[in-house]
């Protein structure tokens, strides 16, 4: 590389973006124009940033197949964060091996490190953890390892182990102080906010508290008969039984939790489970078949009691009954907590995330945006969704190392 190109990468690995442009911005030669496209993206101009990536990975000749990887990555790296989770994947898994093969360890693992990400948000963590198991991350640099800590900790809380998550953000936070990136920095500290915000909601003896993840942990930790509604489980410590694919049983069960140790009434139940207003005699008889199927479900855990009002909660074992909810419920809570996170969603992304249809989604979007829920922008292929902005709470893009490099 000459000067000019060494001198604008080392200054967008220090977080001097404009002065990285300002080296490279007149140059239309392939290092200069995947440098121009990872400062667009982190400038959040993603369209074109995604251009002038594709420009500089077709202008690299037929020998430079590092730095054709290279802008792959970061074109993953853009897709991820615009949440456009229909990119290609066999793309960057392509471009990890091309790095592993010439060298490239640090990009190859910031490759990794964005399949992994992609798969948290998916809801694969058997997959993503074994992707992660095969990278040491002594090897890596400062910023490379901060990125690893993040993802470890986000492993990590979807697991509910907030031990190995806290251990996992104190780890990042070093690793960013060592790399002295503002972003990176600002990055930490902002995904570390989710250790001390509500996550859940606690429901027991007809009152309700929000829940932080340590509560969460500490809560399935515990003896207590747990209706879990972000799961669909009711558990015990040691035994579990899921009911996400019988929604009108957990519908019952949840009922039934929240009341405990009181009873709930027959229109109540019919109501939770059936949706009817209007309880007549086949509603009654419905509601006796399915009475019947959830103590067949429950087996050992509980039994379900008839009263003269209706049904109660009796757990064999466990001394207490609680249900779990989470933060947002109503209709379209599922689209509204991913759109929580802050980040422009697309629908296709979202209809990925969640297993359901494009259009499901797409109704579902219309409908929040209705009542001011949420907010789009774009237009197209291009168009977005999220949350509207919570001042205080920006996100940020990272992305790390000079691409072009040697």
């Amino acid at each position: 590389m000459d000067s000019l190109i060494t001198a604008a990468a080392h200054a967008l690995a220090a977080g001097d973006l404009l002065g990285a442009l300002k080296r490279v911005a007149l140059r239309e030669d392939p290092p200069a124009l995947a440098l121009r496209g990872i400062i667009m993206a982190q400038l959040g101009d993603f369209v074109r940033a995604k251009a002038l990536l594709k420009g500089a990975a077709r202008a690299f000749g037929p020998r430079e197949a590092v730095a054709r990887a290279r802008c792959v990555v970061a074109e993953a790296e853009i897709a991820l964060v615009s949440r456009d989770l229909s990119w290609p994947a066999k793309s960057l898994d392509t471009a990890r091996h091309t790095l592993e093969a010439h060298g490239d360890h640090v990009n190859a693992a910031h490759a990794r490190h964005l399949e992994v990400r992609r798969l948290l948000l998916i809801g694969r963590l058997d997959d993503a953890e074994r992707s992660l198991a095969v990278l040491d991350a002594t090897l890596l640099p400062s910023a490379s390892r901060a990125a690893h800590a993040l993802v470890v900790a986000g492993i990590a809380i979807r697991r509910l182990d907030m031990k190995t998550a806290r251990t996992a953000f104190a780890q990042a936070e070093q690793a960013a102080h060592q790399a002295d990136i503002p972003a990176l920095t600002a990055e930490v500290e902002n995904a570390r906010l989710i250790l001390d915000a509500p996550t859940a909601r606690l429901i027991a003896r007809g009152e309700e508290r929000p829940l932080l993840l340590e509560d969460v942990e500490a809560l399935l930790a515990s003896p207590a008969f747990v209706v879990d509604a972000c799961r669909y489980i009711a558990r015990e410590p040691g035994k579990t039984i899921s009911l996400a694919t019988r929604p009108v049983l957990f519908a019952l069960v949840r009922a039934l939790a929240e009341a405990w140790p009181g009873d709930v009434t027959r229109s109540t139940l019919i109501a939770r489970a059936f949706g009817g207003k209007h309880a007549d005699e086949s509603h009654r008889a419905r509601l006796r078949v399915e009475i019947g199927r959830l103590r067949a479900e429950l087996g050992a855990l509980a039994d379900v009691r008839a009263t003269p009002r209706g049904f109660a909660l009796e757990p064999r074992g466990a001394s207490d009954v609680v249900a779990l909810a989470p933060l947002i419920e109503g209709q379209h809570g599922d689209v509204l907590a991913l759109l929580a996170d802050g980040e422009a969603w697309s629908s296709s992304a979202l209809a990925i995330a969640l297993g359901a249809s494009p259009r499901t989604v797409q109704r579902a979007l219309e409908q929040l945006a209705t009542t001011g829920r949420v907010q789009s922008f774009g237009r197209g292929r291009a168009l977005r969704w999220m949350t509207p902005p919570v001042l205080g709470f920006p996100t940020i893009l990272l992305l790390p190392g000079p691409l072009p490099s040697d």
